[in-house]
């Protein structure tokens, strides 16, 4: 570093020097100095290879000639008197005798006057570029100028013939250095690690900023512990685990728990995601884990969170090409990694998947990740708690009741609760209140689970008759059916990308298990849409489409996964879908694990299924039709009723209360779209 202080004095001293130069020193052109030397101005001067410097000598400025005192004057003669008018003279006589008198005194003073001195001009430096000339050394010797030859200065010869076009070159090169590292990432630097250290200090995450998984906390205090007071452990000879998995689906929070664990026991935390170890090139990976650990025990005790561990650990196999061959080995140097610690150095790994199963069973024995933290998805105490967690900092109108809107929410994860609050701060805003009501925060909710509003898609009133009468249709059935869930809205508003209408079913409760009657009341209450059109128009559209897709989906797990069939019996007939991830079956994706006599027997369970359902939703809806018919007319009036509405008309038409109470549908369904490409009414 010394050495590029000094060469940075060096030019700072000469970059001065030459700038007093520039200022004390006048530039003239090449000729003005010839005429200068002819002329015997120049009294000295040093011819450079460049350049001429030196001195100027200007002259003393010459005087005027004195006037002669015999000179004639310059007033009229007397001589002359025809050509004075022959007005009287008094006032041409009065005129000329003043100058007279004026150039008397004004000849008179000169000559008793003695002339100053003429001060000389001062000299001054000069400079000229050189120009080719052999008759200069001739013409300086005949004007008598002392002259001189002058050579460079080391220091300007040094700077401008080595620095100046070092330092350019330098600066060229990082430059393209610059340019580059996006390209090829620096090659020198491609087998550092690229986690991410925050120190202790920056990391503002706690236990309590984190809400609705109390029991993944409560085995996360231990890791706490040990780190802020490794001695207790260690004088009871107990080990804490090297590796900790949190698993759970998306959006519960696994990254924000490992950040409030550094948080609790204020030690440094590096983050990196498992992608970030494996590139093109085979042995990157391996290299960039090595690194990391090196990283990690030099600022033990320390926390390592590795995110989507599963892009990095699946289960190793044979495998044709570079990029399996590349993960495996990064595989290998983290199990070489994890094993290789010393007892209680400090280091602990952190690990978070969604996918648990599809790790190599390698990583998952003791020694490595030896405790799995399971981050599921919240209960109602838990999102109660999260929304209250994000409702700080949000005014919030007195009438909001957070734990409703938690019973409305069965299912969601804390990364959905927040999105629910940042969208009723933002219809709060929209409207133009000044505090969040409970109406914002309802909107949010059938915003999330059906999608926005579309009021400008405008339906003829035959489809929005139908889409009416489908809606109603799903509502009646599940009030009319013994295990049904309570019905929180109708709507035949169109939402989302071609849902034209829906009907919202929430649970109050968590359901963890369901029997085989729920199943069979929730296959009814998808298929009454689909039974009200047939019912009351005496014919069907393509706007069943979603129900019937979720509907079969949920009989073929019954047949193949639930062991609820009758013809196939307690037969597992389905691969096993992922554990944390949504949808699995539900979608069709799933594949059958049997034969294709077994398959033909599941064809005709689920049919079988289906047929019963279907024609009890037909046959409640005969028996209903005058409440169907006078639901559907007041839905058409006000295009959306609440749950209270529902059942008030219910019981006003003699009916009964919706289903069992405090149930609803663990997951409405927003609408699809025909085989014809027409959107047509659709429920949940």
């Amino acid at each position: 570093m010394g050495i590029w202080y000094l060469i940075t004095m060096l030019l700072v001293l000469w970059m001065w020097q030459q700038a007093l130069k520039q200022v004390r020193v006048r530039t003239i052109p090449y000729s003005e100095f010839k005429r200068d030397v002819n002329e015997g101005l120049v009294v000295t001067c040093s011819v450079q290879e460049d350049e001429i410097d030196g001195k100027i000598q200007p002259k003393t400025a010459e005087e005027p000639a004195k006037k002669s005192a015999g000179k004639p004057s310059a007033s009229p003669s007397p001589a002359t008197p025809t050509s004075t008018p022959a007005t009287p003279a008094a006032k041409p006589q009065a005129v000329t005798p003043a100058p007279q008198k004026s150039d008397e005194k004004n000849n008179k003073k000169p000559a008793s006057a003695t002339p100053a001195p003429a001060t000389p001009p001062p000299a001054f430096e000069f400079r000229t570029e050189r120009v080719e000339d052999q008759d200069l050394v001739r013409d300086l010797v005949k004007a008598k100028v002392t002259f001189t030859g002058v050579r460079p200065g080391f220091l300007s010869q040094f700077l401008w013939s080595w620095v100046v076009p070092i330092g350019v070159m330098f600066l060229i090169w990082r430059f393209l250095a610059r340019r580059m590292s996006g390209v090829g990432q620096s090659l020198l630097n491609i087998g550092s690690s690229k986690a991410r250290l925050v120190a202790e200090e920056d990391i503002s995450v706690r236990f309590g900023d984190v809400a609705g998984c109390e029991e993944a906390k409560y085995e996360l205090e231990e890791v706490v512990s040990f780190l802020k007071n490794p001695a207790h452990y260690q004088a009871l000879g107990a080990k804490i685990p090297k590796g900790v998995l949190l698993v759970g689906p998306p959006g519960t929070g696994k990254t924000l728990l490992a950040r409030a664990v550094a948080g609790e026991a204020k030690v440094p935390f590096f983050s990196i995601s498992g992608s970030e170890f494996v590139e093109m090139f085979v042995g990157v990976g391996a290299a960039r884990v090595r690194d990391l650990f090196e990283k990690a025990k030099a600022q033990a005790p320390c926390i390592v969170f590795i995110d989507e561990l599963d892009s990095i650990g699946r289960q190793r196999g044979v495998h044709m090409g570079a990029v399996n061959d590349e993960r495996e080995q990064t595989l290998n140097q983290m199990l070489a990694a994890m094993d290789g610690f010393e007892a209680n150095v400090g280091i602990v790994v952190l690990a978070a998947t969604n996918r648990p199963e599809v790790l190599d069973q390698a990583l998952l024995r003791p020694g490595r990740f030896d405790r799995q933290v399971v981050v599921d998805a919240p209960d109602l105490d838990g999102r109660t708690a999260i929304l209250q967690l994000h409702q700080r900092g949000k005014p919030m109108a007195a009438d909001t009741d957070l734990r409703k809107i938690a019973q409305e929410t069965p299912g969601f994860s804390g990364a959905d609760l927040a999105n629910v609050m940042n969208e009723a701060a933002l219809l709060a805003a929209r409207r133009g209140a000044t505090e969040i009501a409970q109406m914002d925060l309802q909107e949010a909710v059938e915003k999330v689970v059906a999608g926005p509003e579309r009021r400008s898609r405008r339906l003829s009133e035959k489809d929005k008759r139908l889409v009416a009468f489908h809606e109603v249709g799903h509502a009646l059935v599940a009030a009319f059916t013994g295990h049904a869930d309570s019905v929180h809205k109708i709507s035949i508003v169109p939402r989302g990308h071609a849902a034209l209408g829906y009907t919202l079913q929430l649970p109050e409760a968590d359901e963890y298990l369901r029997s085989k009657a729920e199943l069979i009341d929730k296959i009814k209450g998808l298929l009454g849409g689909r039974a009200s059109e047939e019912v009351v128009f005496g014919e069907i559209t393509t706007g069943a489409e979603n129900d019937l897709e979720h509907a079969t989906a949920l009989a073929r797990q019954m047949v193949c996964v639930f062991g609820m069939g009758e013809s196939v019996g307690l037969v597992h007939c389905a691969q096993k879908r992922p554990m944390f991830l949504a949808n699995g079956m539900d979608d069709g994706t799933w594949h059958r694990d049997c034969s294709e006599e077994t398959a033909s027997q599941i064809d005709e369970e689920v049919k079988r299924i289906l047929g019963t359902a279907y024609a009890s939703a037909k046959q409640i809806l005969r028996e209903n039709r005058g409440k169907l018919d006078a639901i559907a007319n007041e839905l058409l009036a006000k295009e959306t009723l609440d749950g209270k509405a529902f059942r008030g008309l219910l019981e006003a038409q003699g009916g009964r209360a919706a289903g069992r109470d405090g149930r609803a549908e663990e997951n409405p369904i927003p609408g699809g779209t025909g085989d014809s490409g027409a959107e047509h009414p659709t429920s949940h």
